[in-house]
């Protein structure tokens, strides 16, 4: 019954919250450029993120309460919405972006949220609790462990910025959202793992992205913004290291955005780029997202988007059923399937 209350719950909201923002966004300005980037087609209402924040937030708090961690995660996460969406309106500099992001993921490590243990998939585990920085200020005291602190810093802004550079078709954020979360829900009520506090926050991640989805398919009636696909991004990267971590079941269900986004880094670095700035060199020389070149290489938007979600659904459903080194073994699989799939999508565009 509360695993119901809370998915119908966010379903609900989200759709009913999503309705009012179609009439009063306008009303307000909130709509989106696509001249800017040569789309031929009306302005719609964006960017539909902050309408997701604040159904969470309201979620979160009548399911959860309050606590130092719900705190640190409405905390950062309305952080990283309310400069996400002054930069869908002004476009902020790239590095303060990062530093916001920084300073979400610290906000989240001195709520007591991180991962200790990491386990090796050919035995034991990785301690990431062995350096510790003891902080003292009047009569305030907090245990900093330094990798582990480290190690969340670095997932939460891979993960966050992933979600982000996905959303280049409406649909592929919410979509895959909805999927990871409904994978980490199932992975958290399994006897094995048995957290269901974790599971009702994904259950809601997930309603709440299934909600968004129905507005946000390709044709979309709103956009989901910066906001919005980062916080998505920065919900699923807390939900992976929630209560134990979930890393490896994370990264197989974002496996292909994430090898994308990796790709899109290292792309940007040899050419002497930095890695967190896209925008136009990449859009007018050379197609340079997965999603990018799947339509360059003449698959639709619905193709496109339904053959992301179809891969990230397997991969995802095969991490429910494996161990640990199952798991690795499906992430090289995984590395080598994406590899298979750009040559492929070549060979189609070349034959066309």
């Amino acid at each position: 019954m509360q695993y119901f209350l809370a998915g119908s719950s966010a379903f609900v909201l989200t759709v009913l919250s999503l309705l009012i923002a179609l009439k009063v966004f306008p009303k307000w300005g909130l709509m989106d450029k696509p001249k800017k980037y040569g789309l031929k087609r009306d302005p719609v209402p964006y960017p539909g993120g902050i309408v997701l924040y604040f159904v969470f937030a309201a979620l979160a708090l009548i399911f959860f309460g309050i606590s130092v961690k719900m705190i640190g995660l409405l905390l950062g996460g309305g952080l990283l919405v309310l400069v996400s969406f002054i930069d869908d309106r002004m476009d902020l500099p790239a590095w303060f972006r990062i530093l916001i992001q920084i300073l979400v993921a610290l906000i989240i490590i001195f709520a007591g949220i991180g991962i200790e243990t990491i386990t090796n998939p050919f035995g034991g585990f990785i301690e990431l609790n062995r350096v510790n920085i003891e902080l003292n200020i009047g009569d305030w005291s907090q245990t900093v462990m330094l990798l582990s602190g480290l190690f969340t810093i670095a997932w939460i802004l891979l993960i966050t910025n992933t979600m982000n550079w996905l959303d280049g078709i409406p649909g592929l954020v919410s979509g895959i959202t909805a999927i990871g979360g409904l994978t980490l829900f199932f992975l958290s009520i399994s006897p094995l793992v048995n957290q269901p506090e974790v599971a009702t926050l994904a259950l809601i991640v997930a309603a709440m992205s299934f909600g968004f989805w129905l507005f946000d398919f390709y044709p979309p009636k709103i956009i989901i913004g910066d906001s919005g696909s980062m916080f998505l991004g920065f919900l699923l990267a807390v939900l992976a290291i929630f209560s134990g971590g979930k890393i490896a079941t994370a990264f197989l269900i974002l496996g292909f955005p994430i090898l994308d986004a990796l790709y899109v880094i290292v792309h940007r670095v040899a050419r002497g780029q930095a890695p967190w700035k896209g925008g136009e060199w990449d859009k007018h020389r050379k197609a340079v997202h997965l999603h990018h070149r799947m339509l360059e290489y003449g698959l639709s938007e619905r193709q496109t988007i339904s053959l992301i979600y179809v891969l990230c659904s397997i991969f995802g459903i095969t991490a429910l059923f494996l161990g640990t080194k199952g798991k690795f073994w499906a992430i090289v699989a995984l590395f080598f399937a994406s590899v298979i799939l750009g040559l492929t999508l070549r060979a189609k565009k070349k034959k066309s």
